[in-house]
């Protein structure tokens, strides 16, 4: 569960710039949740601060009934590595490594034994279709296939929240969907899975979509 205490969040530019304010909201486990709204609303901002990349710059974050420590980089850094897998609509994969390597390497922010690490990541690879793809570097996948190794490395951790940037931004539309399958055939019960998208198609998909607007959250649709 993550819970959002009067979270607001505030940039200090030439002037403050106000982009969520007082938001309280929990995201429930075996959900999937879709955040819309326009281009500066807030959707990448909410998504960094439950990954705990960000900081809040009032109120808390609750997850599964633990307070964050915003000053505690050990809490915040384990969390992240142990609970949390990210996949972003540029990838991010690194470009020197190939396919397995960026997937693997992951699993070692865990513990070090790298066999069971290589193991994971070619078995989660291979869910995805792409085993045969293992030794390619990123510039030698096509588009879909590099949003594939992506959402595979957000996934070696068996991560309890999978959150998405705009994860198909950069697809056609028949990736996109492929990808979006993908993406919502990763729910569980104990999973949250959240995304945010400009493609309101996609957020239809969705068990609770949300609209982040003047920096606050509305639901506008809850599944049961």
């Amino acid at each position: 569960m993550i819970e959002f205490n009067n979270i607001s969040k505030s940039y200090f530019t030439s002037k403050k710039i106000e982009v969520l304010k007082n938001i309280n909201f929990i995201f429930k486990p075996g959900k999937i949740y879709s955040l819309i709204g326009p281009s500066g609303s807030g959707k990448s901002t909410l998504l960094n601060l439950i990954s705990l990349i960000d900081k809040p710059s009032n109120g808390f974050i609750k997850l599964n009934n633990i307070k964050i420590d915003d000053n505690d980089i050990d809490q915040r850094d384990t969390i992240r590595s142990k609970k949390i897998g990210i996949i972003y609509q540029d990838k991010n994969l690194l470009s020197d490594f190939t396919s397995l390597e960026n997937v693997y390497m992951a699993r070692l922010s865990i513990d070090d034994n790298k066999k069971k690490a290589v193991l994971d990541a070619k078995s989660i690879i291979k869910k995805v279709g792409l085993d045969k793809r293992l030794s390619h570097l990123p510039s030698e996948l096509s588009g879909g296939e590099s949003q594939r190794i992506a959402i595979s490395r957000a996934l070696i951790n068996s991560p309890d929240i999978i959150l998405a940037d705009e994860p198909t931004g950069n697809l056609d539309h028949k990736n996109a969907s492929d990808i979006f399958k993908l993406l919502l055939s990763l729910k569980n019960k104990k999973r949250i899975i959240i995304f945010a998208t400009h493609n309101r198609y996609f957020a239809d998909m969705s068990d609770c979509k949300l609209s982040l607007i003047n920096g606050k959250i509305t639901s506008i649709n809850v599944r049961n």
